[in-house]
């Protein structure tokens, strides 16, 4: 396609020979009045038109049918392409060049109907498509035939499923599907200076897999993949909406886009609605793993419409880690943007995890004394029973690491950093009203850490400082331990219990059982314990109100309490432990403190309040002042 002078006929009659297919010439298929009405130098408009271009879209599907051919076409609009091609596929390949060039190749032409006074309408309608393959017209014919040629080929060999973004995370992902036998696109964009040849290097990299594809090109990209197009974007969520505007004009309905990063679930849920309106689908899917995972199997939480989901399904678990009985650690959240509604939970979850063990070290070394080998002998035993997660090994084998006779742990700077996820599970909570307590001070932990200078400042100003025990070590060592699981099971239930509230408030009917199994490998708060919850969730929607979970914190409880008032009698900060604790006593104490609140709002802004035994739920307001 392309304006008259462009040398459609001459290019498409060398590639017809190339490919071993039939040559046409749509100008052949204009009707007489259309010939005759351009040989007086008048355009044809849109009127004019329509008959021959519906006669060739019926052409094309006889020629589709029988094998294929290669058409030479104005097709200037892009309402006359897609008309051309309303059931049919095509290779569009656009000769592109110059006003001026075209012009003085249209005045050497002889014997045509087509005048060149002609050129300028035919400039002014064309609307240049942002998909197929362009080539310029100011290269040597050859030239200009073989880059098609090469183009053709590559993309004729189509990939099943598309990545693009080759961070760490996109990489490994990709090697992950490529390694169960499936044909993958990827694409990097290109940043002079900084990224560039990304995707190449990649391939080039992985060669023994001949399943991948590389592209520096998106449209290239776009069209080596197979319809109903799958295409996951691992990328930072600052660049996410500019990347889908770009995809968006390439793609075509029933295609898929999948966001695999860590973005906000109320954007993705506006994402989806945005491209349904170009009948595109769009799905937020979480996955948590980090790089081992990505490359071995992640636990993935898809959401989006079901009909979405059943079109990438079949990827989404050949990527999954396995569960203990084989199952994908993969499967459908729900509409909207709730996958990535729970990956944000998960997150949430994963900040207490950590910040809790980081306590357990903190009294571990500091309050008890005990060395580096010590702690570490004392976690591996932990690990070998209920406690065990993924979370404590890698805390094992971060004590284990040595640079010379030193910790390398010692010479990393105590200012942890964040992206974001866990500000926004802090946020959910407060929106959907659920305590979320010890999962916040995880998120404000972090954010307390990263005042380093005043934070050495204040420990000059108040010298007490933290205390080493002068207790039975071995106690306290079992205590904690006792403390550590209980901790561990209020940060679940809240998760959890964050969870069910949006569920039920956006009708989602998620699974939290099936959510549990999910987390139950690939992911990083993979845990014994969560093997225990995937059943648990199984008969009741409370983890704390369980029968076998009543019975393990009971017996716990009394530790519970130890470890936080003896860590901080001593001096030392236990966000999480104080925060779980304060989350449990509260949670089991059926008449609180709350009532004094009620009267307290009613007695300063007339909030009212109900009274206890009252059957109808009244409100009541009181004048609380002392009269006289």
């Amino acid at each position: 396609m392309g304006v008259s002078g462009s040398g459609k006929t001459t290019i498409g009659e060398l590639l017809a020979t190339r490919f071993g297919l039939p040559f046409f010439d749509a100008d052949d298929f204009h009707s007489a009045a259309n010939i005759e009405k351009m040989r007086n130098g008048v355009a044809l408009n849109d009127q004019d038109r329509q008959p021959w271009l519906s006669g060739l879209a019926e052409n094309i599907r006889l020629w589709r049918n029988s094998g294929g051919a290669v058409l030479a076409c104005s097709a200037l609009k892009e309402s006359y392409r897609q008309l051309l091609t309303t059931n049919s596929q095509a290779y569009w390949v656009f000769l592109n060049g110059h006003p001026e060039l075209i012009l003085q190749r249209l005045q050497k032409r002889t014997d045509h109907y087509m005048s060149p006074g002609l050129l300028d309408s035919q400039f002014s309608v064309l609307e240049k498509p942002a998909y197929g393959i362009h080539a310029d017209v100011s290269l040597p014919v050859d030239v200009i035939v073989e880059q098609i040629a090469v183009s053709i080929d590559k993309t004729n060999r189509s990939s099943e499923f598309g990545f693009i973004g080759l961070g760490v995370m996109g990489k490994s992902l990709a090697l992950n599907l490529a390694e169960k036998g499936v044909a993958i696109s990827v694409y990097n964009r290109h940043v002079a200076g900084f990224e560039e040849g990304i995707a190449n290097s990649f391939v080039t990299v992985n060669k023994h897999h001949a399943a991948i594809q590389g592209f520096e090109n998106l449209v290239d990209f776009v069209r080596s993949i197979k319809r109903p197009r799958k295409i996951l974007l691992m990328i930072f969520a600052g660049a996410i909406d500019a990347q889908i505007a770009e995809l968006a004009d390439l793609m075509e309905p029933g295609d898929v886009l999948i966001d695999g990063g860590n973005s906000n679930y109320k954007q993705t849920a506006e994402r989806a609605e945005a491209l349904a309106k170009n009948q595109l689908f769009f799905i937020g899917a979480g996955v948590s793993g980090g790089e081992e995972g990505a490359r071995k199997g992640p636990a993935i939480m898809p959401g989006g419409s079901s009909e979405a989901y059943s079109l990438c399904e079949r990827y989404f678990n050949l990527m999954a880690a396995r569960d203990k009985s084989g199952k994908p650690c993969s499967a459908y959240i729900g509409p909207e943007g709730s996958g990535h509604f729970v990956k944000m939970v998960h997150n949430g979850i994963e900040y207490a995890e950590m910040q809790l063990l980081a306590e357990v070290y903190s009294l571990l070394r500091n309050h008890l004394e005990i060395t580096g080998t010590g702690i570490i002998e004392i976690l591996k035993a932990w690990n070998l029973f209920e406690q065990g997660s993924y979370l404590l090994e890698i805390t094992i084998d971060i004590l284990q690491k040595k640079e010379g006779d030193e910790l390398l742990l010692d010479k990393i700077l105590d200012k942890a950093q964040q992206k974001g996820t866990g500000n926004w599970s802090v946020g959910a909570a407060l929106e959907y009203g659920v305590p979320y307590s010890p999962l916040s001070e995880a998120v404000m932990a972090r954010s307390l850490s990263a005042m380093k200078s005043e934070r050495v400042k204040a420990a000059k100003l108040y010298p007490q400082g933290p205390k080493p025990a002068n207790q039975n070590s071995a106690d306290f060592i079992n205590s904690l331990k006792n403390a550590y699981q209980a901790a561990r099971i209020i940060n679940h239930e809240i998760g959890f219990n964050l969870m069910q509230q949006a569920s039920a408030q956006n009708g989602w009917q998620l699974n939290l059982s099936e959510i549990a199994r999910i987390w139950t490998n690939g992911c990083i708060i993979r845990s014994s314990l969560m093997q225990e919850l995937s059943e648990t969730l199984k008969t009741s929607n409370s983890i704390l109100m369980a029968p076998t979970v009543v019975e393990k914190m009971s017996g716990r409880q009394k530790d519970f309490r130890f470890i936080v008032a003896q860590g901080m009698q001593a001096g030392f900060a236990l966000p999480v432990f104080s925060a779980a604790l304060n989350h449990f006593l509260g949670f089991i104490t059926a008449n609180s403190t709350a009532n004094l609140l009620q009267a307290q709002r009613d007695y300063f802004g007339a909030h009212t309040y109900q009274r206890k035994n009252d059957p109808e739920g009244s409100y009541f307001h009181t004048d609380w002042k002392p009269q006289g």
